[in-house]
């Protein structure tokens, strides 16, 4: 068994796709919106229970998942050639939309705190969204495709 598992089994990922020109096309477009995120980026010191800050927050995030979504929406209106790519790319469109609206929650919550709300994303058979969309990103070498990680801070 050993043998096989090190020896003969098939090293490529389920979630591979063949379609190398759409992956580059995505990654291009991706970069566009991770561009404009980091264009909003506010690293100054905030605290936790300043509603003033948190609305301010809140409008970065909503902006930030605008551009995201336009991303998302630009990728999805481009289809990749080949059936598995056709197959998974659907499902990828599906869940980062998922993750999209769980965003925009975020934003309401954030809108009305007292205090920092924590970011709570859709689970899928245990597993966080985000990592689902970014496994795929990965795996597709779509790096600027992955969830961002604006939310974490």
């Amino acid at each position: 068994m050993w043998v096989y598992a090190f020896g003969f089994a098939s090293r490529e990922s389920f979630n591979r796709i063949e379609d190398d020109a759409w992956k580059a096309r995505s990654e291009a477009r991706c970069l566009i919106a991770e561009n404009e995120r980091f264009a909003l980026q506010d690293l100054g010191k905030m605290n936790a229970n300043d509603t003033a800050a948190l609305k301010k927050k809140a409008d970065i995030v909503a902006t930030a998942t605008d551009s995201l979504e336009r991303a998302i929406d630009d990728i999805a209106k481009d289809k990749p050639v080949g059936p598995k790519g056709q197959e998974l790319v659907p499902q990828w469109i599906s869940d980062y939309r998922i993750y999209i609206q769980n965003r925009r929650q975020f934003v309401d919550k954030l809108r009305t705190a007292s205090t920092r709300p924590f970011f709570s994303e859709t689970e899928v058979e245990g597993v966080p969204i985000s990592e689902r969309i970014g496994k795929f990103a990965r795996e597709n070498d779509m790096r600027t495709c992955q969830p961002p990680l604006d939310l974490s801070v």
